[in-house]
């Protein structure tokens, strides 16, 4: 199950197809247009590449789109929506990395040609990609037009018309031997990006079929058109070249891209298909899910897995936004769903990712730094919303879900984030043993972040504890509450993780520690106050019982009981609601108590995560898609498998299925982690405990006859396998890990367990 297939032609579809089909390196992507349809929503992005200008805030960028192509019969435009489509299917091939598509069109002459492509991104070199069309007249011969060009008309917001703006200004477009260029500029940060484009086209005898090129500067689209003398049942290859180079890396993008597209075109795009797909290949080995028994979960993880590596970039000065690179939902904003959703993938897959997406947060630390001081508070607070360098970028505005306008109070509200890429830089740590990453970078983020929250915190003397005040948790229905669970807890926790690296530092690494206890003017007595302040901040749960109120009041609010499900079967809003007051109910956008369990399950007891995991699923509405994964794995913790199952489910074919109803803006990046851990630390059983080592506790439903995954732990890579009876795990070195609490020595080869019951 390695493919996702398109069979029919629905133009109300594309969108969302777009979507599905987005093929991207981490560099940069391309959205999967049907580049012979009228109606798309072209997207090219790089990472890292952003700007303001006139917008509302700093959203990524949709630059020129360099996929721009045309074929004409007797003048007339080959347009899916104008032809009659005699068959179509478009392919996702996600073992190789290509999107295929193979059409045959009949035009309003009766004349009927048949169109192939093959489309990449290439992982081999970070800068190209390349498509191959083979088209065959097929019942005519004669004369066709081919024309290649650049579309410099790209903006942002098609699906926010009242939003849209075009982030650059074109500075030069034209001609090159061979093909074209285009070079735009950025309107505030002033990045120079440059596109190369050109063509070859052969037929059956492997000759020049490109005739009588003209050129032409069509507005600022500089476009290429060549003739081409075809007969009947002979197929004939036109090959698109790019290339794409930006000032980010380059101090003279258009010459690189030049150069580039000269050492491309002589090697060849058919060379360059073949490296891209050995490394998409050897990848897969690393991060394979094999389920035997489900075929549409086995489509919908390996769909997941897919395009959350196609956001993986080697560059550590960028991350990974809500929706990838795939769309413009969320301005292409990085949230804590990188750290708490997709983080973990990485780190147990492909952890030198891992390691630069929190080299991402390391370098926008400035950022985070000017916004705790802009806000009154020490340390580094990081942004709810980040780009580029890590300043504060959430929209102060928008639409509640009656469409009215609303305050956004995330960006001044929502601290958790600080707390979120503490979880990822230890549980980094405790994963990879990578010392120097924590000696280097991660002890000072995690010195800065301990300050925020000594900062944050509200002595309240009454009482004798700290306080958090006026926060939103991950359940963003509920704004300005106090003494939310999830930020109190988790402050707690890392204040206290501050404080324990302090002096892992200081014994470890003298040197690097003596820097940088001056470097930040940090003291022993101050970071004593970490541990202080931590066993006084108050968390909202009565000595004695088992379920925790989710902030201060909580359960003193309204009560709605849901009773209505939708056809992709995810809450319907109670019909006794004010949907402008929702926080005034009990009703939650998203787990915040039962979230707080699964990143730090060792800190609470089996019996308290069935309590809390019972009542809160009654009172979620599941309107953020992160929700249905937290849900997945709590309830195989819990027994409630069948409900696990359904949860799996809505997460892994939240794209496939469109269930949340917005993939036409961009792919669920979080949700797609989410699905993985459904996988390995629900079905799987796989816990991190709190002395280090791994547990595993496999569940499988019912029609799974197998579910086999790959992770690496401390730079040793084991292949887990379970069926219902047995748990197999294959290792190169001796590794300790637990079975259901067991702790056995992993021998090198095949180690397998008893499990059932």
């Amino acid at each position: 199950m390695w493919i996702v297939e398109r069979k029919n032609y629905i133009q109300d579809e594309n969108y969302v197809y777009e979507t599905l089909f987005t093929l991207a390196n981490g560099t940069f992507s391309l959205r999967g247009v049907e580049e012979f349809s009228n109606y798309k929503m072209p997207g090219t992005y790089v990472a890292g590449i952003y700007d303001k200008h006139d917008a509302q805030v700093t959203e990524l960028v949709n630059l020129p789109d360099p996929l721009g192509i045309n074929i004409y019969i007797d003048g007339e435009p080959l347009v899916l929506d104008r032809c009659t489509i005699k068959s179509y299917s478009r392919l996702l091939d996600m073992k190789n990395g290509v999107l295929n598509s193979a059409t045959v069109l009949e035009l309003k002459s009766g004349k009927m040609i048949q169109l192939d492509s093959q489309r990449f991104v290439s992982r081999s070199s970070l800068n190209r990609f390349g498509v191959i069309y083979k088209f065959t007249p097929l019942n005519f011969s004669g004369k066709i037009f081919v024309e290649s060009f650049i579309d410099n008309s790209t903006y942002n917001g098609k699906l926010d018309p009242a939003n849209k703006i075009q982030h650059y200004t074109v500075l030069n477009a034209g001609e090159m031997i061979p093909g074209l260029f285009s070079l735009v500029k950025t309107h505030d940060k002033g990045h120079l990006i440059a596109i190369r484009t050109a063509l070859k086209g052969y037929g059956s005898n492997g000759e020049n079929v490109l005739k009588f090129r003209k050129y032409r500067l069509i507005g600022d689209n500089p476009s290429e058109i060549y003739t081409i003398f075809v007969k009947e049942g002979e197929t004939y290859t036109i090959e698109k070249y790019g290339t794409v180079f930006t000032s980010r890396h380059s101090p003279d993008p258009l010459r690189d891209a030049d150069a580039g597209m000269a050492a491309y075109f002589a090697l060849g795009v058919e060379q360059e298909l073949k490296k891209h797909v050995e490394i998409v290949n050897q990848v897969w080995e690393r991060m394979d899910v094999q389920i035997e028994g489900d075929d549409i979960a086995q489509l919908g993880i390996r769909f997941n897995l897919f395009h959350l590596y196609q956001c993986a970039s080697d560059d550590p000065t960028v991350s990974i936004g809500a929706r990838g690179l795939h769309g413009e939902g969320y301005k292409g904003h990085v949230f804590w769903d990188t750290e708490i959703f997709m983080f973990p993938f990485f780190l147990y897959t492909l952890p030198e990712y891992a390691k630069n997406l929190l080299l991402y947060r390391y370098n926008t630390l400035p950022g985070a730094r000017k916004n705790a001081h802009q806000n009154g508070f020490n340390g580094a607070q990081f942004p709810w919303e980040s780009a580029d360098d890590g300043t504060e970028v959430t929209p102060k505005w928008g639409e509640d879900y009656l469409g009215n306008p609303v305050r956004i109070w995330t960006g001044d509200e929502e601290y958790h984030i600080n707390a979120d890429i503490a979880v990822a830089l230890v549980h980094y740590h405790i994963v990879t043993g990578d010392d120097e990453f924590m000696r280097d970078y991660g002890a000072e983020m995690l010195f800065e972040i301990g300050r925020f929250w000594a900062s944050r915190v509200e002595y309240n003397e009454r009482y004798d504890r700290y306080e958090i005040n006026r926060v939103i948790g991950p359940d963003e229905f509920h704004e300005h509450v106090n003494n939310n669970v999830y930020t109190n807890y988790l402050a707690k926790w890392n204040l206290l993780k501050s404080q324990e690296y302090y002096y892992w530092l200081k014994e470890r690494y003298p040197d690097k520690f003596e820097a940088l206890k001056y470097h930040l003017g940090l003291t022993d007595e101050e970071v004593e106050s970490w541990k202080h302040v931590a066993e006084k901040i108050y968390i909202p749960k009565k000595e004695g019982e088992l379920l925790i109120e989710q902030f201060e009041g909580y359960f003193q609010l309204e009560e709605h009981e849901i009773t209505e499900w939708n056809e992709n079967g995810l809450p319907k809003w109670p019909k006794t609601v004010d949907l402008t007051r929702l926080g005034e109910t009990k009703l939650i956008k998203q787990p915040d108590v039962v979230m707080l369990m699964l990143v730090l399950p060792e800190e609470f007891t089996k019996d308290e995560m069935k309590v809390n995991y019972e009542y809160y699923e009654k009172r979620t509405m599941h309107k953020s898609s992160l929700s249905p994964s937290m849900y997945s794995i709590m309830g195989l913790k819990v027994g409630d498998t069948h409900n696990a199952y359904r949860y799996f489910l809505k997460t892994v074919l939240v794209d496939l299925e469109d269930n949340q109803g917005n993939t036409n803006n961009g792919f669920h990046a979080a949700s797609a982690g989410g699905a993985w851990q459904c996988i390995v630390n629900g079905f799987g059983g796989m816990t991190l405990e709190k002395s280090g080592e791994l547990n595993f506790e496999p569940w499988l439903p019912e029609h799974w006859k197998s579910l086999s995954f790959r992770i690496n732990f401390r730079g040793k890579p084991l292949k887990v396998t379970m069926t219902k009876e047995r748990l197999c795990i294959e290792t190169e070195a001796e590794v300790p890990v637990k079975i259901k609490g067991n702790r056995v020595n992993l021998q090198r080869g095949e180690n397998c367990f008893e499990i059932l019951g």
